[in-house]
């Protein structure tokens, strides 16, 4: 894999620019978080990067979207009859094609995911049934059975059982030990700092970096102003802000 060269990126809607001369480098084998408040383009980045988006301005380089998977926001929806088998198996399309028959290496990619993620005792359950944390386990190990180098992420655990969490969390670090890019939006803190490098959004680039040099209270307040309740020191001396977080995600707990 190489770097994702992102250069002089722009996006309006209208006349609302989403994102603004966004310049950034990703590197393989790394982790980014992207934050910022409601409406600062964290979702529009993503599906530039996934080529939902074309951009009005800039280029994307060095990213091969045939080896992308992004998983996106889910909100509340009524689910067709679907198992989780099933769902798994979507997974496999970019390889088989709509009408192409399973192998046994597609099984065993889609099985593999599902062990990754917890979810292999539920492979005969309606998807539509799960609770959200498992259904967002799903659909994550859905994107891993394509077996992609590029995994994006659309607030992959807000709203979710903290053994989902841990999970999904998991398997990000497994994700980047194996070489691959994550690039994952988030409101929360501490999912931030288990990246490699953040980047604060307020349709430009605030800040980017590692986590401990760009997760400080002044950078933190440019992005999200008031939403940034306070921050206090806990015994290690690490400031800790709380932040007031608006966003509807749509995981059922």
């Amino acid at each position: 894999m190489s770097a994702i060269v992102i250069s002089g990126l722009r996006v309006c809607f209208g006349a609302k620019v989403a994102l603004d001369q966004i310049d950034l480098t990703i590197g393989p084998g790394t982790a980014t978080a992207v934050m910022g408040a409601n409406g600062s383009g964290k979702t529009t980045l993503l599906d530039c990067l996934a080529g939902l988006r074309p951009p009005d301005e800039g280029t994307i380089s060095g990213l091969d979207r045939t080896k992308l998977a992004y998983v996106v926001q889910l909100g509340p929806q009524h689910w067709m009859p679907i198992t989780v088998r099933e769902v798994l198996a979507i997974g496999r399309y970019r390889s088989l094609g709509l009408l192409g028959r399973a192998r046994a290496t597609d099984r065993s990619a889609a099985l593999h995911a599902a062990e990754r993620l917890g979810v292999a005792d539920l492979l005969d359950e309606q998807f539509g049934t799960l609770s959200g944390g498992q259904q967002q386990r799903v659909r994550i190990a859905q994107a891993l059975a394509s077996e992609p180098e590029v995994l994006l992420l659309d607030e992959p655990i807000t709203g979710l059982d903290l053994p989902s969490q841990d999970r999904i969390l998991a398997v990000i670090r497994a994700e980047t030990a194996a070489g691959h890019s994550v690039v994952l939006t988030t409101h929360h803190l501490d999912e931030a700092r288990h990246c490699d490098g953040v980047v604060l959004l307020a349709t430009r680039v605030v800040a980017h970096g590692p986590p401990h040099e760009v997760l400080n209270p002044d950078r933190l307040r440019d992005t999200f102003g008031s939403r940034l309740l306070g921050d206090h020191a806990d015994h290690d001396h690490d400031h800790r802000l709380l932040m007031l977080d608006d966003h509807g995600h749509g995981h059922a707990h």
